[in-house]
């Protein structure tokens, strides 16, 4: 029998002792058969699956050691509910096997239900929610953006994609100016003003819930960069916006996190430029770990998605001369100014 169905077996073991438990506390009755149903998976190891019964919904993280840790997200999941952010309630746990039973905060992320009609208002929920995480003080031991962090990230690209996927090695000029490249981008990150980063705040993570919205996969949350999570929510892996759209809501961000005490950059000008660079970094080291999923983990369809990154990055470069170091290397990459998947 595969390994993953021994696991998925005793899982149902554990949760329908955690169910009869909680079931006896609150008084609900025999607890009903349990019958699991996937409820999504993601790029990691970690598989979640939906309970449902009698009109009560569970979600079951299966997080297998030592892949996935569950202590990060149970950590954090207690900081970011003292905010009054909607994340899952632990009705249940077991780190040594990476079992979590947790609250259902429903069927549909942003993903499945944002358009261009109400985009503008489920953004404005997700910068509420975003503003009332970075208003956390940092007084959890987190780690934090450093330089080691952003380097291992940035070279995702040259790694997994340019390597492993396009087959080259940069020549010397080449690595000249990815090495420029690199630490115009690290700096950048590292001056900027430091707040709570959940790393991943995008649709996909943010479900259409009450109240809205519901903040998943939050457990590699660090201390870092305040343009980071906001950039991310606006130049997402799995849908694009007009520019002119992604200019106005980052404005909108900039106004209300700085009325709320948020440290942004005290003029818009200087903000977006810290958010045009902290993208390019981001968007670098997401085109490396989609060249990574394919080629390691052997899930190729990510790489769908690795021209709309590069098409981020193409609109950053075309008003920010600064990165000319990171134009002509694009360039000279066979196809990679296309962000070609073949």
């Amino acid at each position: 029998m595969p390994e993953q169905d021994v696991r998925l077996q005793h899982l149902e073991v554990w949760l329908a002792e955690q169910l009869t438990h909680l079931f006896n506390d609150q008084g609900w009755g025999a607890v009903p058969p349990v019958s699991l149903v996937a409820a999504s998976s993601d790029a990691s190891f970690r598989r979640y699956f939906r309970w449902a019964a009698d009109g009560r919904s569970f979600i079951i993280m299966d997080a297998p050691p030592p892949q996935e840790n569950c202590e990060p997200f149970v950590k954090i999941a207690g900081l970011l509910k003292k905010s009054g952010i909607n994340v899952p309630q632990i009705h249940a746990q077991d780190l040594e096997h990476g079992f979590l039973l947790l609250s259902d905060l429903g069927k549909q992320t942003y993903l499945d239900v944002i358009d261009a009609e109400n985009a503008t208002a489920k953004f404005a929920d997700a910068i509420d929610a975003l503003i009332a995480l970075q208003q956390l003080p940092m007084d959890t031991p987190l780690p934090s953006y450093d330089v080691p962090l952003l380097r291992r990230e940035l070279e995702l690209f040259p790694e997994w994609y340019v390597r492993r996927h396009l087959g080259v090695e940069f020549d010397v000029q080449q690595l000249q100016r990815w090495q420029r490249v690199s630490e115009l981008l690290i700096d950048s990150a590292l001056a900027q003003p430091k707040v709570l980063v959940h790393r991943d705040y995008m649709p996909r993570n943010l479900m259409d819930s009450e109240p809205n919205p519901g903040v998943l996969d939050f457990q590699d949350a660090v201390y870092g960069p305040v343009t980071y999570d906001v950039t991310c929510l606006f130049k997402d892996a799995f849908l694009s916006w007009p520019e002119e759209r992604v200019q106005g809501w980052l404005h909108d961000y900039w106004r209300q996190a700085a009325a709320k005490g948020i440290p942004v950059q005290a003029d818009f000008a200087e903000f977006q430029r810290a958010s045009d660079l902290m993208g390019v970094q981001r968007h670098l080291k997401v085109i490396g770990i989609f060249a990574r999923i394919c080629h390691r983990d052997g899930k190729p369809r990510y790489l769908a998605d690795v021209p709309r990154f590069f098409a981020y990055i193409e609109t950053v470069l075309a008003r920010r001369p600064e990165l000319a170091d990171l134009a002509d290397l694009l360039r000279s990459l066979p196809a990679a100014a296309k962000g070609a998947q073949s």
